[in-house]
């Protein structure tokens, strides 16, 4: 047996490392205890060993020494699993080749089974299977696995960490049965609807249930493995389109024949909780689900359309929570700019965007910024997106009459500190923001424009005075979230001259800074060459001379040309500084941020972020 690691960079899907405790001969010791292999290989000292030995004493020898250790941090719950596997001799992987691994080893497996126990069947030869454990003292799952696959058993030890990921990838794999589906669909009965066990990991489908059930488990299980923000199901004339939002970016996934159609929506909707037999207005609902161990919830919107019933699910990870301020990829001036506006007793911070731009996501991260057990924050919001731990928040229900401006009239009188509203979509809601903001509380609120300057013309339109505008408004930031390049798969390239216009810059801008654009793809980004988004924002601070322009109620223009000449950071200007540091790409830049001539010269921008 000899060592094989390797500190080359690889491929995520390389053939896994084999790694063993550095600069030490394993072979000699082998046959040694736990504690001697810890101390010869330097991972932890003698003292450390003999401290542990005696907690465990004087605990009656209830806890192994490994679980002692890793209580008191001498050593990491990795390393321990390596000192474990050279003291038995097993092979140790930090990694696993998950595409490699055949979906059918797990056929007559439970995933429960297989999470409980932190195992995994891997591989298969003529004469045994191979099996990836978290713990190889543990020997009652394995003499389990021996018998559910009637042959003899090797071990493997990988970190807990690995094997759970391996896990909920190889059931996603048995699982992912679209295509099976589709199949028996245009060959069976597609059965009833049922009902959804919001309980049960959508992982966990049976091939006992009807063709349609595990049809859409299997779409919702498939989206929340490819990070899919969106589901859409179009009905055409001839099949049923069903279509991802991935990173902000619609792709075709699959096709459904048309005449499974109506079974497809129904069972959508039953366990959306909607009525299935009204087909002519449009309905919403909410489904919560489990998928790989995550708790997802599901907004769910139905419309009638000419071929039938156009299905969107915008999916949320619950599980992942919020992010903080210091998260959001704001720049240092913009970040500190903001963390201080957010930190007045009054005063409305607007955050303005499209659909989709981060606007709540950059609400929750202000509000927990400044959440503390000395202010009372309350927030109306539709609907609940993040449990925010000590704020009160209210969900509208506007079949019931709990509208935004009723919430907001509502929570006034509940002695707040900060009110969050989730959108201004009215005239009575931004007169009441507005009231409350000068009656000393801090508002924070959205607002769908394209830009921090026409957010001062769009609550003009809503009837608010100039005078009450500029007094009460501390700050707008305007936020675009834009695809980012996949770090594995990305390619260096020298941008042409025609690219570099469209952003407006020169050259000489660069000072020889690296640009990348998407390469061919990876099994890490599916293919696609970007993985996962990044924010850039502007933040158009309130002074005297702003406020000055909107009593005189100058034009959107004239305001971001004066926030411009004092140092605004444009989004313009924030994507550029996201792709001379490698996040994104022009292409990307140029799609998701518009100019106009007031940032066509923007020589020294790279210096600016």
């Amino acid at each position: 047996m000899t060592d094989t690691t390797d500190n080359t960079a690889k491929k995520p899907e390389a053939a896994p490392k084999w790694t063993r405790l550095p600069s030490v001969d394993f072979r000699s010791l082998q046959h040694k205890t736990l504690g001697q292999i810890l101390v010869e290989s330097k991972t932890i000292s003698e003292k450390q060993l003999q401290e542990a030995l005696r907690e465990q004493n004087e605990e009656g020898n209830i806890k192994k020494l490994g679980e002692v250790l890793v209580a008191n941090n001498y050593v990491s719950e990795e390393d321990m699993l390596k000192a474990l596997a050279i003291q038995l001799d097993l092979p140790y992987y930090d990694r696993l080749p998950i595409n490699d691994i055949d979906p059918m080893l797990v056929d007559n497996i439970p995933i429960q089974f297989c999470r409980d126990n932190k195992i995994l069947p891997i591989a298969r030869d003529d004469f045994n299977v191979t099996v990836v454990v978290a713990d190889p003292l543990n020997i009652h799952p394995l003499d389990d696995l021996r018998l559910i696959l009637s042959t003899n058993i090797n071990m493997i030890v990988s970190p807990p960490s690995v094997i759970e990921n391996s896990i909920n990838r190889v059931f996603e794999r048995a699982n992912d049965a679209s295509q099976k589906v589709l199949d028996e669909l245009n060959v069976g009965d597609v059965g009833d609807e049922g009902d959804l066990d919001e309980t049960r990991d959508l992982l966990e489908s049976s091939d006992d249930e009807k063709p349609i059930i595990r049809l859409v488990n299997s779409l919702l299980a498939r989206a929340v493995k490819e990070r899919a923000s969106d589901i859409h199901i179009e009905p055409l004339e001839n099949e049923v389109l069903v279509r991802f939002r991935i990173d902000g970016m619609l792709q075709d996934k699959t096709q459904i024949q048309k005449r499974h159609a109506g079974s497809l929506a129904s069972r959508i909707k039953v366990i959306g909780k909607l009525d299935i037999a009204e087909k002519r207005v449009p309905q919403d609902g909410r489904i919560s689900i489990k998928v790989a161990g995550k708790d997802i919830d599901v907004r769910l919107s139905v419309i009638p359309v000419a071929f039938g019933e156009r299905i969107v699910m915008r999916l949320l990870d619950k599980s992942s929570g919020g992010k903080r301020l210091d998260q959001m990829g704001l720049e240092k001036r913009t970040y500190d700019a903001l963390g201080s506006l957010i930190e007045q007793k009054h005063g409305i911070v607007l955050v303005t965007g499209p659909t989709g731009s981060g606007k709540s996501t950059l609400l929750y991260a202000c509000l927990m910024h400044i959440n503390t057990s000395d202010i009372n924050i309350l927030t109306i919001e539709d609907p609940v997106e993040y449990q925010v731990s000590g704020v009160g928040q209210i969900e509208v229900k506007d079949k019931i009459g709990m509208t935004f401006a009723s919430g907001l009239r509502a929570i006034l009188r509940q002695d707040p500190d900060v009110i969050m509203i989730g959108e201004i979509r009215d005239a009575e809601t931004a007169r009441i923001a507005v009231q409350a903001s000068i009656t000393g509380h801090l508002v924070l609120s959205t607002l769908h424009t394209n830009d921090t300057a026409s957010t001062v013309t769009r609550f003009l339109d809503f009837g608010v005075q100039p005078f009450q505008l500029s007094s009460a408004v501390l700050g707008i930031v305007a936020t675009r979230l834009l695809r980012r390049l996949c770090q594995n798969c990305r390619e260096a390239y020298d941008p042409s001259d025609v690219e570099l216009h469209q952003i407006g810059i020169k050259r000489a801008d660069l000072k020889g800074r690296q640009i990348y654009r998407a390469g061919h793809g990876c099994d890490r980004c599916f293919g696609i060459g970007y993985h996962g988004r990044i924010g850039v924002y502007e933040l158009m601070v309130f002074d005297e001379e702003m406020r000055t322009l909107i009593m005189q109620t100058q034009d959107a223009k004239t305001i971001k040309k004066r926030a411009v000449d004092k140092g605004m950071i444009t989004l313009r200007d924030a994507a550029l500084h996201k792709v001379v540091t490698g996040d994104t790409s022009l292409d990307e830049a140029v799609r998701k941020t518009q100019t106009d001539e007031l940032e066509i010269e923007m020589s020294g921008v790279i210096e600016k972020g």
